[in-house]
């Protein structure tokens, strides 16, 4: 990352961001208009075009920028202290606004209005509680594959989506960027204005206690003989 200057790294952010709204949004559009009103296969689609769009927009990134693309994300490097709080403000600055504009571009592909606001609700406490626990899976994912098979990152938090797009109740937001921008695309993808503060709240709490435990859990400890005597 070092290799590429501040202003690639958050172009690279902002780019990224982007993309992958234009993908949440664009494949969630193309299910809807091709399920004929089943939902289940509306998500599939919707599922599969994230998982894999994922894998390679962190691997086109990732080496710039880090690939982040997630707010919940960026404060958990910044609490491990692994990014400065200028540069996680920057990386959060263009992270929404790329959001919003790869929600627009998806619009625009598929001559949707450009502006909207969603009227798709998406609360109670088992979605806030569902996005608490994508969240904190997702942290794993990053915090233990960096750690242990870095170049697998990419492909485990492509899998790891496609998967909490299922098991959870809430079909794994998991990131605050993705959440506001999804509340303005009236679409298959969208999340009403007055549900997102309750899936923000569940993602930064998913995310603290993912950083307190995957910390815990992969920090390093000397071995049990260490200063032994022979």
């Amino acid at each position: 990352m070092s290799r590429f200057g501040f202003g690639r790294r958050l172009a690279s952010e902002g780019l990224g961001t982007a993309l992958l709204l234009a993908v949440v949004v664009g494949s969630g559009i193309m299910g809807q208009r091709l399920s004929a009103g089943n939902d289940a296969v509306a998500l599939l689609g919707n599922t599969i075009a994230t998982g894999a769009g994922l894998v390679v927009l962190i691997s086109i990134f990732g080496p710039i920028s880090g690939a982040q693309f997630n707010p919940a994300v960026t404060l958990a490097f910044l609490v491990r202290r692994e990014l400065t709080m200028g540069t996680a403000a920057a990386y959060l600055a263009v992270q929404f606004l790329g959001a919003v504009a790869g929600v627009w571009a998806a619009h625009a592909m598929f001559a949707e209005p450009i502006f909207q606001v969603s009227a798709k609700l998406r609360a109670g406490p088992p979605q806030v509680f569902a996005e608490a626990v994508a969240t904190f899976g997702l942290i794993g994912t990053i915090l233990a594959t960096l750690r242990f098979r870095p170049q697998f990152t990419p492909a485990a938090v492509g899998l790891y989506i496609t998967a909490a797009y299922w098991f959870t109740a809430s079909t794994a937001f998991a990131n605050p960027a993705v959440t506001v921008a999804r509340s303005l695309s009236d679409s298959f993808a969208g999340i009403a204005p007055v549900s997102v503060p309750g899936f923000i709240l569940g993602q930064l709490i998913g995310a603290g206690v993912g950083v307190g435990v995957f910390g815990w859990l992969l920090g390093q400890e000397p071995p049990e003989d260490a200063g032994a005597v022979t």
